[in-house]
């Protein structure tokens, strides 16, 4: 929703501003010294077309955060094959840890759970319990992320667990961990 919002600014620090980088590489006589990563999104992949999605799979952004990602993931491609730089992307899936924002879901949940445990909050709510995501590690996907800097040959990676968990297992786990059962 933000990036209907905010439309323009999304296009131009999410997809130019990957444009702008990669120039700056350029011009400044870096191509040859210089890895560049971009990491992209699954948002890449917006309507689904097949599960799981891969590498092949076909790009349908629903957004305009996906679009312009996805403009920034062909920039890296036409850059990689233009100027042979050693440019990737990956398309990342959703990834937590402590330092996830707190609009976010999953920080929402663990946030407010732990002030239940405290009897600072007696109750929350969220959307749609039933909506299901790969979540995966932060430090699992940067580990993904530097393995793809080791390689020989620029290649782009989807970089996701391979499981789907829904918003209602991660409310029901997070209660667990404090001897909760929710009703």
């Amino acid at each position: 929703k933000i990036s209907f919002d905010l439309a323009e600014y999304t296009a131009d620090v999410d997809g130019v501003g990957t444009l702008r980088l990669l120039d700056a590489i350029k011009t400044c006589g870096l191509i040859n010294s210089v890895k560049f990563y971009q990491a992209s999104t699954s948002e890449l992949f917006g309507k689904v077309q097949e599960i799981p999605q891969k590498e092949t799979t076909p790009f349908y952004p629903r957004s305009p955060y996906g679009a312009a990602k996805l403009y920034a993931y062909w920039i890296v491609v036409n850059f990689r094959e233009a100027y042979n730089l050693f440019a990737v992307n990956g398309i990342l899936f959703n990834h937590e840890s402590p330092r996830r924002g707190a609009n976010f879901v999953t920080r929402k949940i663990s946030r407010s759970v732990a002030k239940i445990h405290l009897g600072q909050l007696d109750c929350f709510s969220l959307g749609n319990l039933d909506a299901k995501r790969d979540w995966g590690h932060a430090r699992d996907y940067v580990e993904a992320m530097w393995l793809m800097l080791q390689t020989d040959e620029p290649e782009d990676f989807v970089i996701a667990t391979g499981e789907v968990h829904s918003v209602r297992e991660f409310v029901e786990k997070s209660f667990k961990h404090i001897g909760k059962t929710i009703v």
